[in-house]
């Protein structure tokens, strides 16, 4: 299936790129935005990103198995691996939940289309009106999709056109949900722009931003710090920095769920995605004193993982990925040799997939790709103390507890710092109307 020349990204790999022709990209859609946006209701926009979501659901639809076909090649997830994270992620796009969205976001369900009041507005014989952007820029980063959709459907939101500058090679997944807008809904995709190169080509980027009004960025902090530094005073910008994320296990959790359930719900987390998004467990703490110990949690684990390797297979992982795994798993099984604490599960003749159990509760950063430490604690407090020197990077904390001990533990991890308290189980798919990192 050969893809219209609808982006600078559909454009052959040797093409070159020069900054006149992104400053003639971004007046073309300033000027699409005027003729075909700013008018447009709400109900009519999450009309047609609704439909976008249903062709995307539809096995049969032509641009989704383009996706599950070149997908290993074009993003290395496997097909499986692919097709559950977009099932996921679009089967949120509901008219219902956009409404919600769009009601929580800016307190009227009308207020992005005119001036309207809630009934405390009309106590106060006030009125307001909320504008995006004319140019809304995304920079973005890594291979999963979601995050760049959910940018790309809240500029439409708002009525904002919108340049997506991809990193290089990284493109694929983001053409074709463009794609499918301009099959949708052709006056939408004309308020869109997408492209990829390398960063760090100043003169391309210095074009980009000066025709920017507002700037998102998602990347390592060095990147949003270096972004941030050349905006100008009038321009906004929002930087998603790097963040990591864990997993607490009460003892009475198995009391309320099944350990099978407990464990398949963790394995989900660390499977979705391969573990790559910030969202991903890397550190699950699981209290000691209940029917099942930390150790057999983490055995339990890693036999569920083999099941899903069969069935979901990671990535495939570069010399350099694939060697930072090794390294450390060699680390491991010295320490399980010599020290009755630490013990590891490996898979066989592959690094599809590595649990490492420890006492010591001080978090460790994982090498990611299905790679997750589990330690013992003795409650809470001792697994935030482990946590603590990433408390200001913490996003999101999935939880494992009996429903009568759930609340308490929210309110203490939310007091802590914590932005996103959700189910184990739950940590990769949150809900649409997620305050991204609290905001």
């Amino acid at each position: 299936m050969n893809l219209p020349n609808y982006f600078i990204a559909d454009l052959p790999d040797d093409a070159e790129l020069t900054s006149l022709m992104l400053a003639e990209a971004c007046e073309a859609l300033r000027r699409n935005r005027a003729n075909y946006l700013t008018a447009r209701s709400t109900t009519d926009l999450i009309r047609s990103l609704y439909e976008v979501s249903r062709h995307w659901l539809d096995p049969s639809y032509s641009l989704r198995q383009l996706a599950m076909e070149q997908s290993p090649q074009a993003t290395g997830f496997s097909p499986e691996t692919l097709a559950r994270g977009l099932d996921a992620f679009f089967a949120q796009l509901t008219t219902e939940n956009l409404e919600y969205w769009i009601k929580q976001e800016f307190g009227h369900p009308q207020r992005l289309d005119s001036l309207v009041s809630n009934p405390d507005d009309r106590e106060q014989q006030r009125a307001s009106k909320a504008t995006g952007p004319r140019l809304l820029t995304h920079v973005t980063a890594g291979t999963i999709p979601n995050p760049t959709f959910m940018s790309i459907i809240s500029g439409l939101l708002v009525r904002s056109s919108q340049f997506v500058k991809c990193a290089q090679g990284v493109a694929f997944l983001t053409r074709l949900f463009g794609h499918s807008l301009y099959e949708t809904d052709p006056k939408l995709g004309a308020c869109l722009e997408i492209a990829s190169w390398s960063g760090g080509n100043e003169s391309l980027e210095e074009t980009l931003f000066s025709e920017s009004d507002c700037v998102t960025a998602t990347g390592s902090d060095e990147t949003i710090a270096a972004i941030r530094g050349r905006l100008q005073a009038r321009q906004r910008f929002l930087g998603y920095g790097h963040k990591v994320s864990f997993a607490f296990v009460t003892n009475q959790a198995p009391g309320a769920l099944t350990v099978q359930r407990l464990v398949d719900r963790a394995a989900a987390d660390i499977v979705h995605w391969d573990q790559l998004g910030c969202l991903s467990p890397q550190v699950i703490y699981v209290q000691d004193g209940g029917n099942i110990s930390p150790e057999t949690f983490a055995r339990l684990l890693a036999e569920k993982l083999t099941l899903l390797e069969e069935q979901e297979p990671r990535r495939p992982l570069s010399v350099e990925e694939a060697t930072r795994i090794k390294s450390a798993r060699n680390v491991y099984e010295m320490r399980a040799a010599h020290l009755e604490e630490t013990k590891s599960w490996f898979s066989d003749d592959s690094t599809a997939w590595t649990v490492i159990y420890e006492e010591d509760p001080v978090f460790q950063f994982s090498c990611l790709n299905r790679f997750v430490y589990v330690k013992a604690v003795s409650d809470l407090q001792e697994a935030l103390s482990g946590a603590e020197t990433v408390r200001e990077k913490v996003s999101t904390v999935g939880l494992g507890a009996a429903r009568s001990e759930a609340t308490a533990l929210a309110a203490t991890l939310a007091d802590w710092g914590t932005t996103r308290i959700c189910p184990l189980g739950k940590m990769q798919g949150p809900p649409l109307a997620w305050r991204h990192d609290g905001r």
